[in-house]
Protein backbone atom coordinates (compact mmCIF):
# COMPACT_ATOMS: atom_id res chain seq x y z
CA UNK A 1 0.00 0.00 0.00
CA UNK A 2 3.01 2.32 0.23
CA UNK A 3 2.96 3.00 -3.51
CA UNK A 4 -0.83 3.24 -3.78
CA UNK A 5 -2.18 6.71 -4.67
CA UNK A 6 -4.03 8.55 -1.93
CA UNK A 7 -7.32 8.69 -3.87
CA UNK A 8 -7.29 4.89 -4.28
CA UNK A 9 -6.67 4.43 -0.56
CA UNK A 10 -9.50 6.79 0.34
CA UNK A 11 -11.97 5.11 -2.03
CA UNK A 12 -10.92 1.64 -0.81
CA UNK A 13 -11.38 2.65 2.83
CA UNK A 14 -14.78 4.19 2.11
CA UNK A 15 -15.95 1.10 0.21
CA UNK A 16 -14.70 -1.27 2.90
CA UNK A 17 -16.44 0.70 5.63
CA UNK A 18 -19.60 0.90 3.52
CA UNK A 19 -19.50 -2.86 2.83
CA UNK A 20 -19.12 -3.59 6.54
CA UNK A 21 -21.99 -1.24 7.36
CA UNK A 22 -24.26 -2.72 4.68
CA UNK A 23 -23.37 -6.27 5.79
CA UNK A 24 -24.22 -5.51 9.40
CA UNK A 25 -27.43 -3.78 8.35
CA UNK A 26 -28.35 -6.71 6.10
CA UNK A 27 -27.66 -9.29 8.78
CA UNK A 28 -29.64 -7.28 11.28
CA UNK A 29 -32.61 -6.71 8.98
CA UNK A 30 -32.69 -10.37 7.88
CA UNK A 31 -32.53 -11.51 11.49
CA UNK A 32 -35.30 -9.13 12.48
CA UNK A 33 -37.48 -10.21 9.56
CA UNK A 34 -36.92 -13.90 10.26
CA UNK A 35 -37.71 -13.39 13.93
CA UNK A 36 -40.86 -11.50 13.01
CA UNK A 37 -42.00 -14.23 10.62
CA UNK A 38 -41.24 -16.97 13.17
CA UNK A 39 -43.27 -15.07 15.75
CA UNK A 40 -46.19 -15.00 13.30
CA UNK A 41 -45.81 -18.74 12.69
CA UNK A 42 -45.71 -19.37 16.45
CA UNK A 43 -48.84 -17.26 16.90
CA UNK A 44 -50.56 -19.21 14.14
CA UNK A 45 -49.58 -22.51 15.80
CA UNK A 46 -50.77 -21.26 19.21
CA UNK A 47 -54.17 -20.40 17.77
CA UNK A 48 -54.43 -23.78 16.07
CA UNK A 49 -53.33 -25.56 19.27
CA UNK A 50 -55.82 -23.66 21.46
CA UNK A 51 -58.71 -24.35 19.08
CA UNK A 52 -57.84 -28.05 18.91
CA UNK A 53 -57.53 -28.40 22.68
CA UNK A 54 -60.92 -26.76 23.25
CA UNK A 55 -62.59 -29.22 20.87
CA UNK A 56 -60.88 -32.15 22.54
CA UNK A 57 -62.05 -30.99 25.97
CA UNK A 58 -65.63 -30.76 24.69
CA UNK A 59 -65.40 -34.33 23.39
CA UNK A 60 -65.64 -33.39 19.73
CA UNK A 61 -65.12 -36.13 17.23
CA UNK A 62 -62.90 -34.02 14.91
CA UNK A 63 -59.78 -32.11 15.92
CA UNK A 64 -60.67 -28.94 14.09
CA UNK A 65 -63.84 -27.36 12.91
CA UNK A 66 -62.48 -25.83 9.73
CA UNK A 67 -59.82 -26.77 7.12
CA UNK A 68 -56.16 -26.45 8.13
CA UNK A 69 -53.96 -23.79 6.49
CA UNK A 70 -52.19 -25.08 3.40
CA UNK A 71 -48.76 -25.28 5.08
CA UNK A 72 -49.89 -26.77 8.41
CA UNK A 73 -49.81 -30.34 9.75
CA UNK A 74 -51.59 -31.51 12.94
CA UNK A 75 -50.63 -34.82 14.63
CA UNK A 76 -52.09 -36.52 17.74
CA UNK A 77 -49.78 -39.08 19.38
CA UNK A 78 -50.33 -41.56 22.17
CA UNK A 79 -48.29 -41.74 25.31
CA UNK A 80 -46.11 -44.36 23.58
CA UNK A 81 -45.37 -41.99 20.66
CA UNK A 82 -47.69 -43.72 18.21
CA UNK A 83 -49.61 -41.54 15.76
CA UNK A 84 -53.32 -41.67 16.60
CA UNK A 85 -54.53 -39.07 14.14
CA UNK A 86 -52.87 -36.88 11.51
CA UNK A 87 -54.27 -33.99 9.48
CA UNK A 88 -52.35 -32.11 6.76
CA UNK A 89 -52.89 -29.07 4.51
CA UNK A 90 -52.85 -29.59 0.77
CA UNK A 91 -49.28 -28.19 0.41
CA UNK A 92 -47.61 -30.53 2.90
CA UNK A 93 -48.19 -33.77 1.03
CA UNK A 94 -44.90 -35.44 0.24
CA UNK A 95 -43.04 -33.40 2.84
CA UNK A 96 -40.60 -35.11 5.24
CA UNK A 97 -42.08 -36.65 8.36
CA UNK A 98 -42.04 -34.76 11.61
CA UNK A 99 -38.97 -35.50 13.72
CA UNK A 100 -39.65 -34.86 17.40
CA UNK A 101 -37.05 -35.84 20.01
CA UNK A 102 -38.33 -38.17 22.73
CA UNK A 103 -37.34 -35.81 25.51
CA UNK A 104 -38.79 -32.72 23.78
CA UNK A 105 -40.85 -30.72 26.24
CA UNK A 106 -43.74 -28.33 25.58
CA UNK A 107 -43.03 -25.38 23.29
CA UNK A 108 -41.95 -24.56 19.74
CA UNK A 109 -38.74 -25.53 17.94
CA UNK A 110 -37.29 -25.95 14.45
CA UNK A 111 -37.00 -29.39 12.93
CA UNK A 112 -35.68 -29.49 9.39
CA UNK A 113 -38.20 -27.81 7.13
CA UNK A 114 -40.81 -27.57 9.91
CA UNK A 115 -41.58 -25.35 12.83
CA UNK A 116 -43.19 -27.65 15.43
CA UNK A 117 -45.23 -26.79 18.52
CA UNK A 118 -45.61 -29.53 21.20
CA UNK A 119 -48.70 -29.41 23.47
CA UNK A 120 -49.07 -32.25 26.06
CA UNK A 121 -52.59 -33.51 26.94
CA UNK A 122 -53.94 -34.79 30.27
CA UNK A 123 -54.06 -38.47 29.36
CA UNK A 124 -50.38 -38.60 28.29
CA UNK A 125 -51.12 -37.95 24.70
CA UNK A 126 -49.28 -35.22 22.77
CA UNK A 127 -50.60 -32.77 20.20
CA UNK A 128 -48.10 -31.66 17.52
CA UNK A 129 -48.79 -28.63 15.36
CA UNK A 130 -46.24 -28.14 12.54
CA UNK A 131 -45.93 -25.36 9.96
CA UNK A 132 -43.85 -25.62 6.80
CA UNK A 133 -41.06 -22.93 6.86
CA UNK A 134 -40.65 -22.80 3.07
CA UNK A 135 -42.53 -19.49 2.80
CA UNK A 136 -40.48 -17.98 5.61
CA UNK A 137 -37.26 -19.10 3.98
CA UNK A 138 -38.44 -17.68 0.65
CA UNK A 139 -39.28 -14.29 2.16
CA UNK A 140 -35.99 -14.14 4.05
CA UNK A 141 -34.06 -15.18 0.93
CA UNK A 142 -35.78 -12.55 -1.19
CA UNK A 143 -35.02 -9.92 1.43
CA UNK A 144 -31.35 -10.97 1.51
CA UNK A 145 -31.21 -10.87 -2.31
CA UNK A 146 -32.79 -7.41 -2.42
CA UNK A 147 -30.36 -6.15 0.18
CA UNK A 148 -27.43 -7.71 -1.67
CA UNK A 149 -28.40 -6.17 -5.00
CA UNK A 150 -29.36 -2.85 -3.43
CA UNK A 151 -26.18 -2.74 -1.39
CA UNK A 152 -24.06 -3.56 -4.42
CA UNK A 153 -25.76 -0.87 -6.47
CA UNK A 154 -25.41 1.58 -3.60
CA UNK A 155 -21.71 0.76 -3.30
CA UNK A 156 -21.17 1.28 -7.03
CA UNK A 157 -23.06 4.58 -6.94
CA UNK A 158 -21.22 5.81 -3.87
CA UNK A 159 -17.92 4.65 -5.36
CA UNK A 160 -18.55 6.77 -8.47
CA UNK A 161 -19.65 9.76 -6.39
CA UNK A 162 -16.69 9.26 -4.07
CA UNK A 163 -14.27 9.19 -6.99
CA UNK A 164 -15.64 12.50 -8.27
CA UNK A 165 -15.64 14.14 -4.82
CA UNK A 166 -12.18 12.86 -3.87
CA UNK A 167 -10.71 13.82 -7.24
CA UNK A 168 -12.16 17.31 -6.91
CA UNK A 169 -10.99 17.56 -3.30
CA UNK A 170 -7.47 16.40 -4.18
CA UNK A 171 -7.17 18.65 -7.24
CA UNK A 172 -5.52 21.42 -5.14
CA UNK A 173 -2.94 18.84 -4.01
CA UNK A 174 -2.20 18.09 -7.66
CA UNK A 175 -1.74 21.84 -8.23
CA UNK A 176 0.62 21.90 -5.26
CA UNK A 177 2.55 19.00 -6.79
CA UNK A 178 2.84 20.76 -10.16
CA UNK A 179 3.88 23.98 -8.42
CA UNK A 180 6.56 22.12 -6.47
CA UNK A 181 7.87 20.56 -9.70
CA UNK A 182 8.00 23.99 -11.37
CA UNK A 183 9.85 25.45 -8.39
CA UNK A 184 12.27 22.53 -8.40
CA UNK A 185 12.91 23.33 -12.08
CA UNK A 186 13.88 26.88 -11.08
CA UNK A 187 10.67 28.92 -11.40
CA UNK A 188 10.55 30.50 -7.94
CA UNK A 189 7.71 32.83 -8.95
CA UNK A 190 5.14 30.00 -9.09
CA UNK A 191 2.48 29.95 -6.37
CA UNK A 192 -0.17 27.49 -5.26
CA UNK A 193 -3.63 28.53 -6.56
CA UNK A 194 -5.84 30.10 -3.90
CA UNK A 195 -8.59 27.88 -2.52
CA UNK A 196 -11.10 28.15 0.30
CA UNK A 197 -9.05 29.07 3.41
CA UNK A 198 -11.62 27.31 5.57
CA UNK A 199 -10.44 23.93 4.26
CA UNK A 200 -7.28 22.07 5.22
CA UNK A 201 -5.98 22.23 1.65
CA UNK A 202 -6.71 25.97 1.51
CA UNK A 203 -4.78 26.61 4.72
CA UNK A 204 -1.96 24.40 3.45
CA UNK A 205 -1.86 26.41 0.21
CA UNK A 206 -1.70 29.71 2.12
CA UNK A 207 1.14 28.41 4.30
CA UNK A 208 3.04 27.12 1.26
CA UNK A 209 2.58 30.42 -0.58
CA UNK A 210 3.93 32.31 2.42
CA UNK A 211 6.91 29.97 2.61
CA UNK A 212 7.52 30.22 -1.16
CA UNK A 213 7.39 34.02 -1.00
CA UNK A 214 10.04 34.01 1.72
CA UNK A 215 12.17 31.54 -0.24
CA UNK A 216 11.87 33.63 -3.40
CA UNK A 217 12.75 36.79 -1.48
CA UNK A 218 15.76 35.08 0.08
CA UNK A 219 16.97 33.72 -3.26
CA UNK A 220 16.41 37.07 -4.96
CA UNK A 221 18.31 38.84 -2.19
CA UNK A 222 21.09 36.28 -2.48
CA UNK A 223 21.22 36.65 -6.26
CA UNK A 224 21.21 40.42 -6.02
CA UNK A 225 23.91 40.27 -3.36
CA UNK A 226 26.05 37.98 -5.50
CA UNK A 227 25.47 40.15 -8.56
CA UNK A 228 26.31 43.27 -6.56
CA UNK A 229 29.45 41.60 -5.24
CA UNK A 230 30.48 40.64 -8.77
CA UNK A 231 29.80 44.16 -10.01
CA UNK A 232 31.75 45.62 -7.09
CA UNK A 233 34.62 43.25 -7.76
CA UNK A 234 34.58 44.14 -11.44
CA UNK A 235 34.46 47.86 -10.65
CA UNK A 236 37.32 47.43 -8.19
CA UNK A 237 39.45 45.60 -10.76
CA UNK A 238 38.67 48.22 -13.37
CA UNK A 239 39.29 51.01 -10.85
CA UNK A 240 42.66 49.57 -9.82
CA UNK A 241 43.66 49.06 -13.45
CA UNK A 242 42.61 52.58 -14.44
CA UNK A 243 44.21 54.14 -11.36
CA UNK A 244 47.42 52.25 -12.05
CA UNK A 245 47.38 53.47 -15.64
CA UNK A 246 46.71 57.07 -14.64
CA UNK A 247 49.46 57.02 -12.01
CA UNK A 248 51.89 55.27 -14.33
CA UNK A 249 51.68 58.07 -16.90
CA UNK A 250 53.14 60.85 -14.68
CA UNK A 251 55.54 58.42 -13.03
CA UNK A 252 56.83 57.36 -16.45
CA UNK A 253 57.28 60.99 -17.40
CA UNK A 254 59.18 61.78 -14.19
CA UNK A 255 61.36 58.71 -14.67
CA UNK A 256 62.07 59.70 -18.29
CA UNK A 257 63.08 63.24 -17.29
CA UNK A 258 65.38 61.84 -14.58
CA UNK A 259 67.05 59.41 -17.00
CA UNK A 260 67.45 62.17 -19.60
CA UNK A 261 69.11 64.45 -17.03
CA UNK A 262 71.43 61.63 -15.92
CA UNK A 263 72.53 61.00 -19.49
CA UNK A 264 73.04 64.72 -20.20
CA UNK A 265 74.04 66.37 -16.91
CA UNK A 266 75.36 69.51 -18.60
CA UNK A 267 71.99 70.68 -19.98
CA UNK A 268 69.82 73.32 -18.30
CA UNK A 269 67.84 71.45 -15.59
CA UNK A 270 65.25 74.16 -14.96
CA UNK A 271 62.84 73.12 -17.78
CA UNK A 272 63.13 69.48 -16.72
CA UNK A 273 62.36 70.35 -13.10
CA UNK A 274 59.30 72.32 -14.17
CA UNK A 275 58.02 69.30 -16.11
CA UNK A 276 58.77 67.01 -13.17
CA UNK A 277 56.92 69.38 -10.86
CA UNK A 278 53.97 69.54 -13.27
CA UNK A 279 53.71 65.75 -13.41
CA UNK A 280 54.03 65.52 -9.63
CA UNK A 281 51.22 68.05 -9.21
CA UNK A 282 49.09 66.10 -11.66
CA UNK A 283 49.79 62.88 -9.78
CA UNK A 284 49.01 64.57 -6.46
CA UNK A 285 45.66 65.84 -7.77
CA UNK A 286 44.82 62.37 -9.04
CA UNK A 287 45.67 60.81 -5.67
CA UNK A 288 43.55 63.45 -3.90
CA UNK A 289 40.60 62.63 -6.16
CA UNK A 290 41.02 58.92 -5.53
CA UNK A 291 41.18 59.45 -1.78
CA UNK A 292 38.06 61.59 -1.87
CA UNK A 293 36.15 58.94 -3.83
CA UNK A 294 37.33 56.27 -1.39
CA UNK A 295 36.06 58.33 1.55
CA UNK A 296 32.71 58.80 -0.16
CA UNK A 297 32.49 55.08 -0.79
CA UNK A 298 32.81 54.64 2.97
CA UNK A 299 29.69 56.85 3.34
CA UNK A 300 31.24 59.13 5.88
CA UNK A 301 28.80 61.73 7.22
CA UNK A 302 28.80 65.14 5.54
CA UNK A 303 28.84 68.33 7.60
CA UNK A 304 25.51 69.88 6.65
CA UNK A 305 25.32 73.68 6.64
CA UNK A 306 23.19 76.13 4.65
CA UNK A 307 24.83 76.73 1.27
CA UNK A 308 23.83 79.43 -1.24
CA UNK A 309 23.98 77.81 -4.67
CA UNK A 310 23.56 81.18 -6.41
CA UNK A 311 26.81 82.43 -4.89
CA UNK A 312 28.62 79.25 -5.93
CA UNK A 313 27.24 79.47 -9.47
CA UNK A 314 28.17 83.14 -9.79
CA UNK A 315 31.75 82.47 -8.64
CA UNK A 316 32.05 79.53 -11.03
CA UNK A 317 30.79 81.52 -14.02
CA UNK A 318 33.12 84.41 -13.12
CA UNK A 319 36.14 82.08 -12.99
CA UNK A 320 35.13 80.40 -16.27
CA UNK A 321 34.90 83.75 -18.06
CA UNK A 322 38.43 84.55 -16.94
CA UNK A 323 39.74 81.16 -18.12
CA UNK A 324 37.85 81.27 -21.44
CA UNK A 325 37.31 84.93 -22.36
CA UNK A 326 36.44 84.03 -25.95
CA UNK A 327 33.38 82.00 -24.92
CA UNK A 328 29.87 83.21 -24.23
CA UNK A 329 29.19 81.96 -20.70
CA UNK A 330 25.83 82.97 -19.20
CA UNK A 331 24.05 82.45 -15.86
CA UNK A 332 20.26 82.39 -15.53
CA UNK A 333 18.43 82.21 -12.20
CA UNK A 334 14.77 81.27 -11.75
CA UNK A 335 14.03 81.95 -8.09
CA UNK A 336 15.15 84.30 -5.35
CA UNK A 337 16.85 82.02 -2.82
CA UNK A 338 18.35 78.62 -3.60
CA UNK A 339 19.67 77.41 -0.26
CA UNK A 340 20.56 73.76 0.30
CA UNK A 341 22.08 71.88 3.22
CA UNK A 342 25.51 70.47 2.51
CA UNK A 343 29.27 70.85 2.37
CA UNK A 344 30.04 74.10 0.55
CA UNK A 345 33.52 72.99 -0.55
CA UNK A 346 32.16 69.80 -2.12
CA UNK A 347 29.25 71.59 -3.76
CA UNK A 348 31.66 74.13 -5.27
CA UNK A 349 33.57 71.16 -6.65
CA UNK A 350 30.35 69.81 -8.21
CA UNK A 351 29.53 73.06 -10.01
CA UNK A 352 33.18 73.61 -10.95
CA UNK A 353 33.56 70.13 -12.41
CA UNK A 354 30.41 70.56 -14.51
CA UNK A 355 31.72 73.85 -15.87
CA UNK A 356 35.21 72.41 -16.46
CA UNK A 357 33.68 69.45 -18.30
CA UNK A 358 31.77 71.81 -20.60
CA UNK A 359 34.85 73.94 -21.29
CA UNK A 360 37.15 70.96 -21.84
CA UNK A 361 35.02 68.84 -24.15
CA UNK A 362 33.53 71.48 -26.46
CA UNK A 363 35.22 73.51 -29.18
CA UNK A 364 36.51 77.01 -28.46
CA UNK A 365 33.93 79.81 -28.65
CA UNK A 366 31.10 77.31 -27.97
CA UNK A 367 28.50 78.97 -25.69
CA UNK A 368 27.92 77.52 -22.22
CA UNK A 369 24.77 78.26 -20.21
CA UNK A 370 24.29 77.68 -16.49
CA UNK A 371 20.73 77.78 -15.14
CA UNK A 372 19.50 77.65 -11.52
CA UNK A 373 15.86 76.95 -10.61
CA UNK A 374 13.64 75.43 -7.94
CA UNK A 375 11.28 72.52 -8.77
CA UNK A 376 9.22 70.41 -6.41
CA UNK A 377 11.36 71.12 -3.36
CA UNK A 378 14.62 70.60 -5.25
CA UNK A 379 17.29 73.09 -6.31
CA UNK A 380 18.22 72.32 -9.93
CA UNK A 381 21.55 73.26 -11.54
CA UNK A 382 21.85 72.84 -15.30
CA UNK A 383 25.00 73.29 -17.38
CA UNK A 384 24.25 73.21 -21.11
CA UNK A 385 26.63 73.44 -24.06
CA UNK A 386 26.38 73.28 -27.83
CA UNK A 387 29.20 70.81 -28.32
CA UNK A 388 29.31 67.52 -30.25
CA UNK A 389 26.98 65.78 -27.79
CA UNK A 390 26.88 62.18 -26.58
CA UNK A 391 25.18 59.04 -27.82
CA UNK A 392 22.97 56.82 -25.62
CA UNK A 393 25.80 54.51 -24.51
CA UNK A 394 28.03 57.44 -23.63
CA UNK A 395 25.25 59.08 -21.62
CA UNK A 396 24.82 55.86 -19.65
CA UNK A 397 28.53 55.55 -18.79
CA UNK A 398 29.65 59.17 -18.58
CA UNK A 399 29.51 59.19 -14.76
CA UNK A 400 31.69 56.08 -14.39
CA UNK A 401 35.14 56.47 -12.93
CA UNK A 402 37.98 56.91 -15.45
CA UNK A 403 35.48 56.87 -18.33
CA UNK A 404 36.35 59.12 -21.25
CA UNK A 405 34.12 59.75 -24.23
CA UNK A 406 37.22 59.78 -26.45
CA UNK A 407 39.66 57.14 -25.31
CA UNK A 408 42.47 58.99 -27.09
CA UNK A 409 42.20 61.78 -24.56
CA UNK A 410 43.92 59.57 -22.05
CA UNK A 411 47.07 60.04 -24.12
CA UNK A 412 46.88 63.82 -24.45
CA UNK A 413 49.05 66.29 -22.65
CA UNK A 414 48.12 66.96 -19.02
CA UNK A 415 46.99 70.49 -19.75
CA UNK A 416 44.55 69.28 -22.44
CA UNK A 417 42.74 66.38 -20.77
CA UNK A 418 41.54 65.07 -17.42
CA UNK A 419 41.76 61.85 -15.50
CA UNK A 420 38.19 60.78 -16.18
CA UNK A 421 37.19 61.34 -12.54
CA UNK A 422 35.50 64.74 -12.76
CA UNK A 423 31.94 63.59 -13.44
CA UNK A 424 32.38 60.53 -11.21
CA UNK A 425 33.24 62.92 -8.36
CA UNK A 426 30.14 64.97 -9.22
CA UNK A 427 27.93 61.87 -9.01
CA UNK A 428 29.50 60.75 -5.72
CA UNK A 429 29.16 64.16 -4.04
CA UNK A 430 25.57 64.62 -5.22
CA UNK A 431 24.68 61.15 -3.96
CA UNK A 432 26.07 61.89 -0.48
CA UNK A 433 23.87 65.03 -0.42
CA UNK A 434 20.73 63.03 -1.27
CA UNK A 435 20.45 64.42 -4.79
CA UNK A 436 20.44 63.15 -8.35
CA UNK A 437 22.51 63.84 -11.46
CA UNK A 438 21.74 63.03 -15.08
CA UNK A 439 22.53 64.13 -18.61
CA UNK A 440 20.42 64.84 -21.68
CA UNK A 441 22.31 64.71 -24.95
CA UNK A 442 22.29 63.59 -28.54
CA UNK A 443 25.06 63.55 -31.17
CA UNK A 444 25.41 66.99 -32.73
CA UNK A 445 22.90 68.64 -30.36
CA UNK A 446 25.05 69.45 -27.34
CA UNK A 447 24.66 68.21 -23.76
CA UNK A 448 22.80 69.34 -20.65
CA UNK A 449 24.08 68.08 -17.29
CA UNK A 450 21.47 68.42 -14.54
CA UNK A 451 21.99 68.22 -10.76
CA UNK A 452 19.04 68.26 -8.33
CA UNK A 453 19.62 68.82 -4.59
CA UNK A 454 16.99 69.01 -1.81
CA UNK A 455 16.27 72.57 -0.72
CA UNK A 456 16.91 73.38 2.93
CA UNK A 457 13.65 72.90 4.91
CA UNK A 458 13.31 76.56 5.81
CA UNK A 459 13.65 77.54 2.14
CA UNK A 460 11.49 74.77 0.66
Amino acid sequence: MNGTPLRVKLIAVILILLAIALTLIGIGSVSIMRGYLIDRVDSQMDLTTDATLRRLHRGAVTLIGKPLPADTRLVLRSAKGETILQLSGVDVEGKPALQVPVDQGPGSFDSGEWRIHVAPLDNGRTLLVAVDMAEVRQIVGQLALVELLGGGGLMLTLAGVGVVIIRRSLRPLEEIERTAQAIAAGDLSRRVPDTDPRTEVGRLGQSLNGMLAQIETAFRARSESEASARRSEERMRRFVADASHELRTPLTSIRGFAEFYRQAPDIDAAPLMRRVESEAVRMGLLVDDLLMLARMDQQRPVAMRPVDLLAIAADTVHDARILAPAREITLSVDGAALIVSGDEVRLRQVVGNLMTNALTHTPDRTPVRMTLSARDGMAVIEVADEGPGLDAEQCERVFERFYRVDSARGRRAPEDGGSGLGLAIVAAIVDTHGGTVDVESAPGEGSTFRVALPLAPEYD
